[in-house]
């Protein structure tokens, strides 16, 4: 083995080892989402400690494909008709949302000393990935955009399960996931199927194909009667573990260090945006009747994977936090450009400056 990937993997285990020591604390703490929480806070405390942390390509889709395995045995012909007379709130919280970021931005470009497009794909919620590939159409800075999007989703992750756990019941309504019993000479099969479709989809150039690939597997099971397994509690908690483990990898010292005007500006448009998706999800709730907890977690500005796995985990409806998520991807991919666009033009109409 070459010295450098010898160095590597060393790098990678160490990191591996670090973040399953900051799971287990949490967890023991009693920390609601503690091995993801737990991992993704050690690593990102040795890393801006000036340690060099590392995770394989490979460790978040493992994560994904389990987590989307257990999100798709949630959607049960009941469940997906509820979701559909569930749209129309799912698209006002989507766009509302992306209004919402348009809002923040101005707090965004103000603090960070930057121009108001940049601010304006920095602070809509919309996904790290999604909102680099917008921004790198409009010619912007992707950099900019991927450090603001990245420290919002993880703030989102460190402080909503603890809020949402403090003033919100769990379980009990019509979106909760059914508990299925574990069938140990079926799960592998479960697993196998749900990575096949991972696989599958990324082969396509689909967008998500980690989690929806496993998420369409289980839900055609589950609308079929034929679910297979459940997934053990241990097995949700090692893709908790792998999702923290990466997520805490995305931030370096020397960029959060260089740019400590827009770790602070991405800070303030996180909690502005935070109190806006609160307006917005209890707007939501008092129109469509629908359970707060799970409408909460689905406008909550973070990324669908880490919101899913949360909503999941404190059983908060799992299956609508998705469709909230998904519904607002899809909106940002359609309208975030032509917002813009409108954003712009009313600022110029009320002379706000630049």
């Amino acid at each position: 083995m070459p010295a450098e990937a010898a160095r590597l993997l060393i790098r990678q285990a160490a990191t591996f080892a670090l973040a399953a020591a900051g799971g287990w604390a949490a967890a023991k703490l009693g920390a609601p989402l503690a091995w993801m929480v737990g991992a993704m806070v050690a690593v990102v405390a040795a890393a801006l400690a000036g340690a060099r942390v590392s995770a394989p390509e490979v460790a978040r889709p493992a994560g994904l494909i389990v987590l989307g395995t257990g999100l798709g045995q949630g959607f049960t012909p009941p469940v997906i008709a509820a979701l559909a007379v569930s749209m129309p709130a799912m698209v006002v919280a989507g766009l509302g949302t992306i209004l919402a970021g348009a809002l923040a931005s101005r707090a965004t470009a103000r603090i960070g000393a930057i121009d108001t497009q940049t601010a304006y794909y920095a602070s809509v919620p919309g996904g790290v990935v999604v909102m680099a590939v917008l921004a790198a159409r409009a010619g912007l800075s992707v950099g900019v955009v991927t450090l603001s999007q990245t420290l919002r989703m993880m703030l989102v992750v460190l402080l909503y399960p603890p809020v949402v756990v403090s003033v919100v019941e769990r379980g009990g309504d019509a979106f909760s996931l059914p508990s299925l019993p574990v069938v140990w000479s079926l799960l592998p099969v479960l697993l196998a199927l749900a990575t096949f479709a991972a696989v599958l989809l990324r082969r396509l150039g689909l967008a998500n194909p980690w989690m929806m690939g496993p998420v369409l597997v289980s839900l055609g099971l589950a609308v079929a009667g034929k679910p297979l397994s459940g997934l053990p509690p241990a097995l949700v908690d090692v893709a908790q573990l792998m999702l923290g483990w990466t997520l805490g990898t995305r931030l370096e010292r020397g960029v959060v260090l260089g740019a400590p005007r827009l770790a602070f500006a991405s800070a303030v448009s996180m909690a502005i945006v935070s109190v806006l998706c609160l307006l917005l999800a209890l707007a939501v709730v008092a129109a469509w009747r629908l359970p707060f907890p799970a409408v909460l977690i689905g406008t909550a500005p973070g990324g669908m994977p880490e919101l899913a796995l949360t909503a999941k985990v404190l059983d908060l409806g799992a299956p609508l936090v998705l469709g909230f998520h998904l519904v607002r991807i899809f909106l940002c991919t359609l309208f975030v450009e032509p917002l813009y666009r409108l954003y712009a033009w009313a600022e110029r109409k009320l002379g706000a400056p630049d």
